[in-house]
């Protein structure tokens, strides 16, 4: 049985998440549902596209993905349906969608236009309810995504103008804080795979990281490698380097802000 799972920037104070969950159980009583997150910051496409990237993949083929972070609800934003990885995707035309089209593979992808499966009447305000919920149950329950619209070319979707890692001249790769966790852990857009693309022989001892006007140097293989209260790097869960604070938090030690620049630099061997 397909999983559905939600992403929203609803939180968990208002009935939003709850009542999504009560339409999905109405259309598929036997639906399993999983919260990947309802603290996305209200109306952040670029936290929220990267969280989907960095998710969809530890679930089972087939899974149907509902992603609700949308600024432009009631306008005439478009909501699509794809299917890609052995995935299914659903979300508003927005670029919440841009890490995964950038990843290599076939994508089919569908607009949500077909009012049938739809709850009526469909409120301005919280498509979540009637259309993404409904329409997820739909395609929990097998239903092809053919069915929903008209088909297009994934490269028409929006996407969003995402800043990416670069070189600089001097050959330090900069980057930026992608997100800030619940602990201050400051979360770069910066992983192994663009480092060893430009320096393959580069260790993590040969690492240095800079925030602001301050320096880190190597990467630690754990948040207790250095004193309590010390900041440090080391590779996350999710694959990108982090900057943390053993028993404390990054955020508050470097006073850093999503969006902020990190740089890393490499030592010549």
């Amino acid at each position: 049985m397909p999983v559905i799972t939600l992403l929203t920037d609803f939180g968990t104070h208002d009935a939003y998440v709850g009542i999504m969950k009560g339409v999905i159980l109405q259309v598929h009583p036997a639906a399993t549902i999983v919260d990947i997150t309802h603290g996305i910051d209200p109306q952040d496409l670029v936290q929220a596209a990267y969280t989907v990237a960095c998710t969809y993949k530890y679930f089972p083929a087939d899974s149907i993905h509902i992603i609700v972070v949308d600024p432009g609800v009631g306008s005439d934003r478009r909501i699509v349906a794809m299917r890609k990885q052995d995935q299914f995707f659903l979300a508003p035309d927005n670029g919440v969608l841009t890490p995964v089209l950038d990843e290599d593979g076939e994508e089919q992808v569908c607009l949500v236009t077909n009012t049938r499966y739809f709850l009526k009447p469909v409120s301005q305000t919280f498509h979540g309810r009637d259309i993404f919920a409904p329409v997820g149950a739909q395609l929990a329950k097998g239903l092809a995504i053919s069915k929903l619209g008209k088909s297009i070319d994934g490269a028409d979707l929006v996407r969003l103008n995402i800043f990416k890692p670069h070189m600089t001249e001097n050959g330090v790769v900069t980057g930026a804080v992608l997100s800030i966790d619940r602990f201050g852990n400051l979360i770069s857009n910066i992983d192994w795979n663009y480092i060893k693309h430009h320096f393959p022989a580069a260790t993590g001892d040969s690492l240095s990281f800079y925030i602001g006007d301050q320096f880190i140097a190597g990467l630690s293989a754990s948040y207790n490698s250095v004193e309590p209260g010390r900041p440090l790097a080391i590779t996350g869960s999710r694959g990108y380097f982090e900057i943390a604070v053993n028993r404390g938090s990054a955020r508050q030690y470097f006073g850093t802000r999503q969006g902020d620049p990190v740089k890393v630099a490499v030592a010549r061997p």
